[in-house]
C-alpha cells in the first residue's frame, strides 16, 4: 500500500461571532438540543471573539508535519478537513479528487476509540466518499493512538510543567488530576465494552508513571444534556468539591481525553474549573495538550510509515487495552462498531 496525500480530519469550530450559532447548529444537528441551551454554549465561544482554538491549532499542527516531511525527505502534500465547519471534509475530499490524489492516508484528531472518538470519523470518511463520487481517492483511516509512546511524553512533559507553576511549597503535595470528556453511559458500549472508559483510564495510568506520580484521580468533564440522563462520572467539578473537603491546596488538571487545546478545554477549565478553585482558594495548574508540537507532527507520520511497512504498532504498556488499526474506504477497523460504521438516512 502506498499513499500520495495525508488528510488531517477534526471537529471543527466558528472563526468569528457570526459563525457560532450556525456552527452549534451543525454540531446538533437531528439531536432535538433546546435553543437556549445553544445560546449558552454560543456565550463560551463568544467569550473568546466567537473563534474556537482548533482550527488554527490544526493549522499550526499541518505545517509541522510538512516541516517533518521536509526534514524526512517525503513528498507528501497535506490536506484539512472538518466535520463541522469551514474547511468541510467534503469540500476537502473534492480538492484531493480534482488534484489527482487517488489514496490518502487519514489522521484524525482524537485518540481513542468508542462512537465519537473513531466511528464517527470514519463515518466522515464514507460520507465525505459519497458526496465525492467513484473518483474519490481511498481514505485510509489510521489507528487509535492512546498509548503511543509520543502521546505519553507530551502529555508527561505538560504534567511537569505545570507542576512548576505551583508555589514551590504545594508541589509535593499537590494531586494530579486526569480529564476526559464525559459521554452517556447508554453510549460507553457502543464500540466494545467501556472501550473508550477503559482506553481513557490505560492512558492516564501510562501518563502517571511517566510523570512519576503513584496516586492520581481519573475523572470526566464537559457533560451536557438532560440531567435525568447518566454520564460518565465522576465530573471534574465536583471531584474538585471532593479534594477541596479533603484539605488539598493545589491540584494539576490533564486533559488526557483533548489532544488541543480547544473550548471545552479552554472555557471547561481554564474558566470554570479556575472559578471554582479560586473560590475554595485551591491553587490550580493545567498540563498542556499535545496541541501542534512537533513530536505530535511525529507522531502522525509514524502512524503512516506503521501502515507503509508493515511494522508493528508502537504502544506503551504492552497493549493491554484494544487499539485498533486502520481501515480503508469507510469500512471499520472495529469489528463491534459494525453496526454503526454508516449513516442511514435518518442520521444523516
Amino acid at each position: 500500500m502506498s499513499f500520495d496525500a495525508l488528510l488531517l480530519l477534526s471537529f471543527g469550530g466558528p472563526e468569528g461571532p457570526e459563525q457560532v450559532r450556525p456552527f452549534l447548529e451543525n454540531v446538533t444537528r437531528g439531536r432535538n438540543i433546546p435553543s437556549e441551551r445553544l445560546d449558552a454554549v454560543a456565550e463560551h465561544y463568544l467569550h473568546f471573539g466567537g473563534v474556537s482554538p482548533i482550527n488554527g491549532i490544526n493549522r499550526a499542527l499541518i505545517a509541522q508535519i510538512e516541516r517533518e516531511l521536509d526534514t524526512r525527505g517525503t513528498r507528501l502534500p497535506v490536506y484539512f478537513g472538518n466535520r463541522n465547519w469551514d474547511p468541510f471534509v467534503e469540500d476537502t475530499v473534492a480538492a484531493m479528487r480534482d488534484d489527482g490524489i487517488r489514496r490518502a492516508a487519514v489522521f484524525t484528531t482524537s485518540a481513542w476509540g468508542g462512537y465519537s472518538g473513531c466511528t464517527q470519523y470514519q463515518e466522515d470518511v464514507f460520507r465525505a466518499r459519497a458526496a465525492v463520487g467513484p473518483e474519490a481517492p481511498e481514505l485510509v483511516k489510521l489507528r487509535q493512538y492512546f498509548d503511543h509512546p509520543l502521546l505519553i511524553d507530551m502529555f508527561a512533559d505538560g504534567i511537569a510543567e505545570a507542576a512548576a507553576t505551583l508555589p514551590e511549597d504545594l508541589r509535593a503535595d499537590a494531586r494530579l488530576v486526569f480529564t476526559a470528556h464525559s459521554i452517556p453511559l447508554r453510549a460507553a458500549s457502543r464500540c466494545g465494552p467501556d472501550l473508550y472508559a477503559r482506553q481513557v483510564a490505560h492512558s492516564s495510568s501510562l501518563v502517571a508513571a511517566a510523570a512519576g506520580y503513584a496516586e492520581y484521580d481519573q475523572v470526566w468533564q464537559s457533560r451536557s444534556g438532560p440531567p435525568q440522563v447518566p454520564w460518565l462520572e465522576p465530573d471534574v467539578a465536583d471531584h474538585l468539591t471532593s479534594l477541596v473537603e479533603s484539605g488539598v491546596r493545589a491540584v494539576i488538571t490533564c486533559p488526557i481525553g483533548f489532544v488541543a487545546d480547544h473550548i471545552e478545554v479552554v472555557w471547561d477549565l481554564d474558566n470554570e474549573l479556575k472559578e471554582q478553585a479560586d473560590a475554595a482558594g485551591v491553587v490550580l495548574a493545567r498540563a498542556t495538550t499535545p496541541n501542534a508540537q512537533p513530536r505530535f507532527a511525529r507522531l502522525a507520520l509514524d502512524l503512516v510509515d506503521e501502515v507503509l511497512e508493515g511494522r508493528e504498532p508502537a504502544r506503551v504498556g504492552g497493549g493491554l487495552v484494544p487499539g485498533y488499526g486502520f481501515s480503508v474506504n469507510g469500512s471499520l477497523c472495529t469489528p463491534s462498531c459494525t453496526s454503526d460504521a454508516r449513516p442511514t438516512a435518518e442520521s444523516r
